[in-house]
């Protein structure tokens, strides 16, 4: 079974940033499209970007508006890790923020990592 870790997330105020860090053990994650995805308090795990092998990116359309320009997914397939570097953090990005297969889960999830937005 593949492993995902993920890293990187903390408190931050209104307008910082963020790197968030996602390493599977995954062989194969070449090959594998890679999303991050968010699990907000009274909300549904959701989508939020991905990325194909080619390089290739999207955003999930219930969150495009909100986080185009902000959010940027990249991959390292010589570190097996994807990355999603935040900016202009608002404070309903506060989740707990996932990496899985993308644009479709594959795998079990890991453990996340928390991002709090907060002044």
């Amino acid at each position: 079974q593949v492993q995902l870790v993920e890293s990187g997330g903390g408190l931050v105020e209104p307008g910082g940033s963020l790197r968030l860090s996602c390493t599977s053990s995954d062989r194969l994650f070449s090959g594998y499209g890679m999303g991050w995805y968010r699990l907000a308090p009274g909300k549904q795990r959701e989508l939020v970007t991905f990325i194909l092998p080619d390089g290739f990116t999207n955003y999930a359309d219930a969150v495009k508006d909100a986080v185009k320009g902000r959010f940027t997914i990249s991959r390292d397939d010589g570190k097996n890790t994807v990355y999603l570097q935040m900016t202009n953090l608002k404070p309903e990005d506060t989740a707990r923020y996932y990496c899985n297969s993308g644009p479709n889960v594959l795998w079990d999830w890991g453990q996340g990592t928390q991002v709090t937005v907060s002044s």
